[in-house]
């Protein structure tokens, strides 16, 4: 086979099991203000694809969760995931938690977030409330006397690393500052497979980690992370009681 045959059968290959962005310098919206394209839902108890009470919607022009269809929440944990998984890039986003709050369940009180290197949608079982991931946790306060950071870090199913050392604890606050009210915050991630992932909120650093690894519950996992560590996934947003705006979700990819 000549050089050229093998060099055109090798990139066809990278672009099947590798899917990146057409130009890997630029940021790129992944949300475009006005529908839920390239997203799928998936909500404990439901199959993939149905948008339990039209919870994920696009509102105003904002990526809304909604809850003004249901009575009460039953732990019907949602996650809006995005049809690409990637490994090297940067993921930014402006937010803001609104008021609304259903009874039934007060620890995700303006609590959300965004799972990386989570696994496969179609993976996870229909009961599951979380997929295998790392979360960016990002949390609102009222009160003037409550201290709350965001863009902290939590791992359903997976440990990480923090200056060397396993960091079994479930979650890990971040060194950020309380935001109030509804004001609208910006959180980007920088993830570099597993060498790598930053936060930072409002253009400052707040928390740093590496080395995201499947815990001994999720081994079975390994099959789709071609091992136990933790180099890629998808990007998806949390439902999880509180009504959250996201005003823009941006991605660009970096290089390996």
């Amino acid at each position: 086979m000549k050089l050229q045959n093998i060099l055109i059968l090798l990139l066809a290959t990278a672009s099947i099991n590798f899917p990146v962005l057409a130009n890997t310098s630029k940021w790129q919206a992944i949300f475009d203000g006005k529908t839920l394209d390239g997203w799928t839902a998936k909500f404990a108890g439901y199959p993939l694809g149905e948008n339990y009470k039209n919870t994920f919607r696009v509102q105003d022009g904002y990526l809304t969760t909604n809850y003004d269809q249901y009575e009460k929440f039953n732990f019907e944990f949602g996650h809006l995931f995005y049809k690409t998984p990637y490994s090297h890039y940067k993921l930014r986003a402006t937010y803001r938690f609104l008021q609304q709050q259903l009874p039934g369940y007060r620890n995700a009180w303006k609590n959300n977030g965004f799972m990386i290197h989570a696994q496969p949608p179609e993976s996870m079982e229909l009961k599951q409330r979380f997929p295998t991931s790392i979360e960016v946790q990002l949390l609102g306060a009222n009160a003037d006397t409550e201290q709350r950071s965001t863009a902290n870090m939590c791992s359903p199913g997976a440990h990480i690393y923090m200056q060397n050392k396993l960091i079994t604890k479930h979650c890990i606050n971040s060194n950020s500052k309380t935001y109030r009210g509804t004001q609208w915050v910006d959180v980007e991630i920088e993830v570099r497979g597993n060498q790598q992932i930053k936060h930072y909120v409002n253009g400052q650093l707040v928390m740093e980690y590496s080395r995201p690894v499947l815990d001994e519950k999720s081994q079975s996992l390994a099959q789709y992370y071609k091992g136990t560590e933790m180099k890629s996934g998808y990007i998806a947003i949390q439902a999880e009681n509180s009504t959250i705006q996201f005003k823009s979700i941006e991605l660009q990819v970096l290089e390996d």
